[in-house]
């Protein structure tokens, strides 16, 4: 059993940025694939960005040059960084652990945080 605890989320203006934290406990937590996803008001819950155990990141395009995301394995921690922020990066950002999972398909990933509201204002 995983839990993940996100913080972070705020208000800011667009342009601007936000860091997003997800904390990991449990059994070997440190192993997994982490993920973030994003759901908007009357949206689907999409993909954001992964990350594997040693590293390997992968993005959505919609975020790929803006957002970074990392993972401090010893602190049982993953980041995302979110720079130059649009109107349209408005959602509750979740954050999400699997041993397996298809990236970015969010069926596939077991563990799920509870969100934390990120709202850009133009």
């Amino acid at each position: 059993q995983v839990q993940l605890v996100e913080s972070g989320g705020g208000l800011v203006q667009a342009g601007g940025s936000l860091r997003l934290s997800c904390a990991a406990s449990g059994r070997a937590s440190s192993t997994y694939a982490m993920g973030w996803f994003r759901q908007a008001p009357g949206k689907e819950r999409e993909f954001v960005a992964d990350i594997t155990w040693n590293g390997s990141t992968y993005y959505a395009d919609s975020v790929k040059g803006r957002f970074t995301i990392s993972r401090d394995n010893a602190k049982n921690t993953v980041y995302l960084q979110c720079n130059s922020l649009k109107s349209e990066d408005t959602a509750v950002y979740y954050c999400a652990a699997a041993r397996a999972r298809r990236i970015g398909v969010s069926e596939t990933y077991e563990y799920w945080g509870q969100g934390t509201q990120v709202t850009v204002s133009s």
